[in-house]
């Protein structure tokens, strides 16, 4: 991998683990379904803009079913599940969790796309699994049920994530990433819409609150998808996929650094199982060729 790769890998992943920062931010004050809505509207439609001033087709009609569930099952859903577990937990802890993803991953592969699940994948989701519970009790906070509530729709969101690449790899191979990337967006907001009234702001907005919510849709969401899609085209997607080691690393980092948060021993254990359990299961039998 070049330098220049390694370079954009970290900034993906200092941008991912932020995003957890701004819905910490802004769940409180917008409400889960105003934080998930303004993110993926706001994020899809600048992607859509970019593609009408480069010219990228994305051949919507032919793929715009496809584009609607992944948009429910790998945006509208788990952002959701994201800002309402921000409500409770701190953000180092949602990003952790959301390492899980690659761990949920191997089970519905090996359900799904009859890939054979290795000692070392199944080491990995031990550990991966110690590794969520040492979290769960890792402090400051307390495990009570409402925490409980929060850490489970963390890793329903991870686990949403996971189905949608198991949907993508199995229905929607055609489909252009880039266009999936744009498309999905607006599609999730579409869903999202019609709940927006049911669920008005929790408190003022601010030209703070308003910032952060440029930044979480333009930052996390757009330039975030163009990093990675030109990641997946330099080194290839199994090296892209690397992001999810860094990810809670950042999480933790931007939680302390911003929002004063508390990172504990415990914390940082429970976080290198499951960053550990991941690289197990995502790790090739051998290296892959530079673009494989």
């Amino acid at each position: 991998m070049r330098g220049e790769d390694v370079v954009r890998l970290s900034v993906l992943a200092a941008i991912w683990g932020g995003s957890f920062i701004f819905m910490r931010v802004l769940a409180p004050v917008l409400g889960p379904v105003l934080t998930a809505t303004t993110r993926v509207m706001i994020g899809g439609v600048a992607l859509i803009a970019w593609f009408r001033l480069t010219g990228f087709d994305g051949d919507v009609r032919g793929q715009w079913r496809h584009f609607v569930v992944i948009g429910v099952v790998n945006s509208a859903i788990p952002f959701l599940l994201f800002s309402f577990a921000a409500l409770q937990l701190p953000a180092s802890y949602s990003a952790i969790l959301n390492s899980a993803t690659p761990l949920f991953a191997a089970l519905l592969s090996a359900m799904f796309l009859a890939e054979r699940l290795t000692a070392a994948k199944i080491t990995g989701l031990v550990s991966g699994a110690a590794g969520v519970a040492l979290v769960s009790k890792a402090g400051p906070i307390v495990l009570d049920a409402t925490v409980a509530v929060a850490i489970a729709a963390c890793l329903a969101a991870a686990f949403c994530y996971a189905a949608s690449s198991i949907y993508m790899k199995r229905y929607a191979a055609n489909a252009k990433p880039m266009a999936i990337a744009g498309w999905s967006q607006v599609a999730a907001g579409i869903v999202l819409l019609p709940l927006v009234p049911f669920a008005p702001a929790r408190g003022e907005i601010t030209p703070v609150v308003i910032g952060n919510i440029l930044g979480l849709a333009l930052l996390c969401s757009s330039i975030a998808y163009l990093f990675y899609y030109r990641l997946i085209a330099d080194v290839g997607p199994t090296r892209a996929l690397t992001v999810a080691f860094l990810i809670p690393l950042f999480g933790m980092a931007w939680g302390a650094l911003l929002l004063g948060e508390t990172i504990t021993w415990p914390m940082i254990g429970g976080c290198a199982l499951i960053v550990g359990g991941t690289f197990a299961v995502v790790r090739p039998a051998r290296m892959p060729d530079e673009n494989s």
